[in-house]
């Protein structure tokens, strides 16, 4: 057996009653993806193919190529954005969400709150 640890990191208290479930996720070339929104619980992501931008709330956009992998609190965080950093390939990626029970596992954000929090949205790169 051959073993690559990819990501270690400490997640917050998971919600006694909470499920997960795992997705596969495919963005078509140029796919801006979903607009901001957040999770119920903790997400943890797998790059099986292609690359995308990743951008969280108090944190710099980067892209995740495959083979790598990349975590978010969920909670109040805002995920502003998920796209396809590619224009000629489709990205693939494999993601299991942590759902606090009665809570939506994706909740959009409106636009009072982006306008509230604008100052806490760093900048992507340019492509």
């Amino acid at each position: 057996m051959k073993q690559n640890d990819l990501l270690e990191v400490v997640p917050p208290i998971i919600a006694p009653g909470s499920s997960a479930m795992i997705r596969i996720l495919e963005l078509p070339p140029g796919d801006p993806g979903i607009g901001p929104h957040r999770h119920s619980g903790p997400v943890f992501g797998y790059m099986l193919e292609g690359e995308m931008l990743f951008e969280l709330e108090g944190e710099a956009p980067y892209p995740v190529k495959a083979g790598e992998a990349f975590w978010e609190p969920g909670g109040d965080v805002i995920h502003y954005t998920i796209a396809n950093f590619l224009d000629d390939r489709t990205t693939r990626l494999v993601v299991v969400a942590m759902m606090t029970p009665g809570v939506p596992m994706l909740t959009m954000v409106s636009d009072e709150e982006l306008a509230a929090k604008a100052s806490k949205r760093i900048p992507a790169p340019k492509r």
